[in-house]
C-alpha cells in the first residue's frame, strides 16, 4: 500500500537533534520489533514496488494458521527478547480478519514480554469499507493506523490508481482520529503538473486534519511498476529535479512550522509521536519478519543475521505448512555489509547515527572504520556532521544519500 520513494535532490539545512533527544531515542539492546506483512490489495497501484497481489476467495482461516505458525517460530528464535512495537503492512491488512490480528496480537503478548506501550499499527486504505472495520480492529488491540491517503485531490487520486475520493479519504481520518489513540496518513507529491502553490493548498489541508505524524513522500517511478513503462513512453511527466527540490523545501519548511518537524527524510512528527516501528529499522534494532516476503534482522548487535522469507504467497503459505515457517533466505551479515546497512539507514535520521550506537553495531569507532580524509571532505561540502553526539546527514547529504554513501563506504 505504502509508496516508497527517494527524495528530491535540493533541500534547506534542518537543525540538529540534542544530545538528550536522541538518547532519549536510542532502542535497548534486546528491544525486538515484529512486523507482519498481508501481501493482498483489491488492485495494484501503479507506483507500487512492494510485495502486494491481488486474490479473490482468500482463505482467512488459513493464512491466519500460516500466520501464527512462522510467528511461534519466530519466537523460538527471539526467546528472551522484548517487543517494543508490532507492525502490520503490505499489500493491504486492513482487509485481513480483524480475528487475525487479534490473534496475532494475542500470540504476540503470549510468546514475548512486551513494552507496556506496545506500539501496535495497521496499515489501511482510506476506503468506506475499510474505515467502518476500524471498531473492530480497535477492539483487536490495534492502537495506530497508517492511512494511505495518498493525495487530497479527485484527479491525483485516480491518475494514482486509488479507490478512494479526497471526501472520503477525510472521512476516515476523522474515524481514524476517533478509534485509535495513534494516527498517521501519507501523501505523494512532485506530481505530474503538481505547482509549488497546488502543493503548498493541499499541505495545508492536510494539516487541518492532521494528528501529530505526517508521511510525505516524493513520487519516484520504480523498476517493474506500471508506471515505468507508462513513463518511459511519455504518458507523463515528473516535475523537473528544481521544482522538485523547492516543494522538498516548501514542505519542510511548512512542516517545522506546524510543529511536526522531519525525523527522517520523509517522516515528519511532533516530539514523542515518531513511528517506533520504523526506528527499530532506522536505527538498527532488531526485528523480526513475518509472512511473504518479510525480511528480518535478528541476532546481537554486531552480530546480526539476515532472513528473507518466499516472495510469492503460494510458496510462503505451502513451506509453512510443511516446515513451520516460510524462510528461505537466513545467512550472516558481514562486517561490510552490517556497516553499509547501519550508514544507509541510520543516516536517513535526522538525528543520524551516535557513536555508542555505531560502536555497537560495527564493533569500531567512526573515525577510524570511515576514514578522516572522508569524512573531512564530505563534511566541507555540507553533506555531513560529526560531533560528540555522533555521525548526521544534512538536510543537503539527506538529498543525496545514494551518492553521500558511495563517497563514504570504505
Amino acid at each position: 500500500m505504502r509508496s516508497a520513494t527517494a527524495p528530491s535532490p535540493f533541500a534547506n539545512s534542518l537543525p540538529p537533534v540534542s544530545v538528550e533527544a536522541t538518547a532519549a531515542r536510542a532502542p535497548r539492546a534486546e528491544d525486538l520489533a515484529v512486523y507482519i506483512h498481508w501481501p493482498f490489495c483489491k488492485s495494484k497501484c501503479p507506483y507500487c514496488d512492494f510485495n502486494s497481489h491481488v486474490a479473490a476467495g482468500i482463505d482467512q482461516a488459513r493464512w491466519r494458521r500460516a500466520l501464527l505458525a512462522e510467528l511461534d517460530h519466530g519466537a523460538n528464535r527471539t526467546r528472551g527478547a522484548r517487543v517494543v512495537s508490532l507492525f502490520f503492512g503490505g499489500g493491504t491488512p486492513s482487509l485481513m480478519d480483524p480475528a487475525t490480528a487479534a490473534a496475532l496480537i494475542d500470540g504476540v503478548r503470549r510468546h514475548w514480554d512486551c513494552a507496556p506501550d506496545l506500539e501496535i499499527t495497521l496499515e489501511a486504505n482510506p476506503t468506506s469499507v475499510e474505515a467502518d472495520r476500524f471498531a473492530a480492529f480497535a477492539a483487536a488491540g490495534v492502537n495506530r493506523v497508517s492511512l494511505g491517503v495518498q493525495a487530497l485531490d479527485d484527479s491525483a487520486l485516480k491518475f494514482l490508481g486509488r479507490g478512494h475520493s479526497a471526501d472520503e479519504a477525510l472521512k476516515a481520518v476523522a474515524l481514524a482520529q476517533r478509534f485509535f489513540p495513534r494516527f498517521s496518513f501519507d501523501l505523494i507529491y512532485a506530481r505530474p503538473g503538481q505547482s509549488r502553490a497546488d502543493w503548498r493548498a493541499e499541505l495545508g489541508r492536510a494539516l487541518d486534519h492532521a494528528g501529530e505524524h505526517l508521511s510525505l513522500y516524493q513520487l519516484t517511478i520504480e523498476p517493474g511498476t506500471a508506471f515505468d513503462p507508462a513513463w518511459r513512453r511519455g504518458d507523463f511527466i515528473l516535475p523537473d529535479n528544481d521544482l522538485a527540490g523547492v516543494l522538498f523545501e516548501d514542505t519542510q519548511e511548512t512542516m517545522e512550522r506546524a510543529g511536526r518537524p522531519a525525523y527522517e527524510i520523509s517522516n515528519h512528527a511532533r516530539s514523542g509521536a515518531e513511528c517506533r516501528h520504523n526506528l527499530a529499522y532506522w536505527q538498527s534494532n532488531a526485528y523480526l519478519g513475518i509472512g511473504p516476503g518479510a525480511h528480518g534482522r535478528l541476532g546481537l548487535p554486531g552480530q546480526r543475521r539476515a532472513t528473507r522469507s518466499a516472495r510469492a504467497p503460494e510458496t510462503w503459505l505451502r513451506r509453512v505448512e510443511t516446515e513451520g515457517h516460510g524462510i528461505e533466505e537466513d545467512v550472516a551479515i558481514a562486517p561490510p555489509e552490517r556497516l553499509i546497512e547501519v550508514l544507509m539507514m541510520g543516516l536517513r535520521l535526522t538525528e543520524g547515527i551516535t557513536h555508542d550506537r555505531f560502536r555497537a553495531e560495527t564493533g569500531g569507532e567512526i573515525e577510524d572504520t570511515l576514514g578522516r580524509a572522508r569524512l573531512t571532505t564530505l563534511m566541507a561540502g555540507g553533506f555531513l556532521v560529526l560531533d560528540d553526539v555522533g555521525l548526521r546527514a544534512t538536510a543537503s547529504g539527506r538529498q543525496r544519500l545514494n551518492a553521500v554513501l558511495g563517497r563514504l563506504a570504505p
